[in-house]
């Protein structure tokens, strides 16, 4: 049985084997078109039912985030922290020639307080040698009155 050869018989009509082909090639492509047709009808319905947010407060946030910048002048923060890092690296030598300069006051406290351990120990040597000075010019009075006393007794007219 070929295509030529095949004959369909619908009422008082007959359609031969081509012409069936033809015919059924015509139905397939309307029903993909109407299959097609309808798939697009659902997406966009579905899209129409999508709820799109109100983004006018988003706008509003990203323009005060805006204004912010530029009010802070953002274009020019790399050359401020350029700056700043300059600084912090002279404070940083500045701190280690301070913590040099207070190692040295400390050393310097050290010895002044050896100073003055040396001192108390001069000012108490100095008092016992005002007690002692003060010892030695009794006896040298007691020593000048008896040779005064020895030089009566060995010479009494005197």
């Amino acid at each position: 049985m070929s295509l030529e050869d095949t004959e369909l018989k619908i009422g008082n009509t007959s359609f031969k084997g081509v012409y069936i082909a033809i015919l059924f090639s015509l139905a397939t492509t309307l029903g993909g078109g109407v299959w097609t047709a309808s798939s697009l009808y659902s997406r966009l319905e579905a899209v129409e039912a999508i709820q799109i947010p109100n983004i006018v407060p988003l706008e509003e946030e990203v323009l005060l985030i805006k204004q912010e910048l530029e009010d802070n002048d953002v274009s020019k923060l790399q050359g401020k922290l350029a700056e700043l890092g300059t600084n912090l690296v002279v404070i940083k030598e500045q701190q280690t020639g301070l913590l040099l300069i207070q190692s040295q006051v400390s050393d310097l406290d050290k010895e002044i307080e050896a100073q003055k351990a040396v001192v108390a120990k001069a000012e108490l040597i100095t008092e016992d040698m005002k007690e002692l000075k003060e010892k030695l010019k009794k006896i040298g009075i007691n020593v000048d009155d008896i040779w005064t006393a020895l030089d009566y007794m060995s010479n009494p007219l005197n």
